[in-house]
């Protein structure tokens, strides 16, 4: 758009470049044979040849000084007017050299400031009528009359054409904005852009660094769940043994801390390999729950009980070892602190959420007095609340002294394939 409209703009300023040369050169060519029929004398010829040599010498002036302006000034305004003298002068002596006074139509509203275009163009008009009807200045009644219609005629098409360079001329006006708009919206735009880049850049370089914090975290909270959870075990099972003098039981609970240094082992390995628990390697979260319930009860001695409830989905990897992690350092809060004899979890798929409850009878506690036990006895509570928060989660803990406590992790379903 931008390329045609410069187009124009060149093609407009040959015109008005070389147009005044061309047609003073019609006018003058066209003179010599029709001087007879205008009664142009040897004087006429003297008249003409100045007003012709001033014609040219004005549009040499013109095109070497000042003919690139676009904008009208005092000096364009002489220049019209001059030039206007020059070609009435030629037309008052031979009516054909109104083909030079038709300079004055395109000419008029790049010269002239607006309140003078319509003089201008007037005053062009006066010249063309008076060449279309015999010459200047009419002659007799008739003549005058002929003059008059021709000249209203003549106003009335130039007033039409005016109108219509006026509407080209504001929607170029316009559509030159516009493409100035454009050009600083994308310059804007591109700043905008370079903007976004570097902040984008940036927002990746916190995001790693979060990641990088993040996952400090989580490497903390695993090796809790799996080595120091076993490793809580294995003495619970070494000081049973140090204090039974029962050689049979000492020898269960040997067995136990035995089998609970093998899975301690296991999932240090497991952790090493990908960090997931090794009870998700071969089983679903509900699978996994089931026999981490059973195993812990079996252990501790407490009635443990296992619900699913709902259809069964298979979660993605990283949501159900987030469940089977708060299941696990419940029950190791509930063994080491709760003294319950009955403890129930529940898995249940509703809708896009999954909720874990884990409710035991026990002693209870004050929640007031929870941060203090959490961060003596390590992540506790606030793990496992850090762990549903990591996945877009939430966990609630209601407990009072007495009441046993109930915990319940709510988890958006995300299901394996997402």
């Amino acid at each position: 758009m931008d390329r045609d409209v410069a187009g124009v703009e060149r093609r407009w300023a040959a015109v008005n470049r070389w147009g005044p040369y061309w047609l003073l050169a019609v006018g003058a060519v066209l003179a010599v044979p029709t001087a007879g029929l205008f009664g142009m004398g040897p004087g006429d010829w003297y008249a003409v040849g100045g007003l012709v040599a001033a014609g040219l010498a004005l549009q040499v002036w013109w095109g070497s000084a000042v003919g690139t302006q676009r904008q009208p000034s005092a000096t364009s305004i002489c220049y019209y007017a001059v030039r206007w003298v020059i070609a009435f002068g030629l037309t008052w002596i031979n009516p054909l050299f109104s083909f030079y006074a038709f300079t004055g139509y395109f000419g008029a509203r790049r010269l002239l400031p607006r309140p003078l275009v319509t003089v201008g163009l007037f005053a062009t008009a006066v010249i063309m009528a008076g060449a279309q009807t015999g010459g200047l200045p009419p002659h007799g009644r008739t003549q005058w009359m002929l003059f008059g219609a021709v000249l209203a005629i003549t106003l009335v098409l130039v007033a039409v054409s005016d109108r219509v360079f006026a509407t080209e001329d504001e929607r170029a006006r316009i559509q030159a904005e516009t493409i100035d708009e454009l050009e600083r919206t994308n310059t804007a735009l591109q700043q905008a852009l370079d903007e976004n880049a570097a902040l984008h850049a940036q927002l990746l370089h916190q995001a790693r660094e979060a990641g990088v914090a993040d996952e400090r975290r989580r490497l903390a909270a695993e090796i809790h769940d799996t080595l120091a959870q076993g490793l809580t075990g294995i003495i619970a099972q070494l000081q049973v043994v140090a204090n039974t003098p029962d050689p049979k039981a000492a020898g269960e609970h040997l067995d136990r801390a035995s089998a609970l240094a093998r899975h301690s082992l296991g999932e240090a390995r497991r952790s090493v390999h990908n960090l997931a628990p090794a009870a998700l390697e071969h089983d679903g979260l509900p699978e996994a729950l089931k026999k981490t319930v059973a195993d812990w009860g079996e252990r501790t001695g407490v009635r443990a009980e296992f619900t699913v409830t709902g259809t069964a989905q298979q979660l993605h990897e990283e949501v159900a070892a987030t469940l089977l992690r708060i299941v696990q350092e419940a029950l190791s809060n509930t063994s080491r602190h709760a003294a319950a004899t009955r403890l129930g979890v529940t898995l249940s798929f509703l809708g896009d959420e999954v909720i874990l409850d884990i409710r035991d009878d026990g002693q209870g506690f004050d929640s007031l007095a929870v941060p203090e036990r959490t961060r003596a006895g390590g992540f506790g509570l606030d793990g496992m609340r850090a762990r549903a928060e990591r996945i877009a989660g939430t966990l609630t803990v209601e407990s009072e002294p007495g009441q046993g406590t109930a915990l319940s992790a709510r988890v958006p379903l995300v299901r394996h394939d997402s």
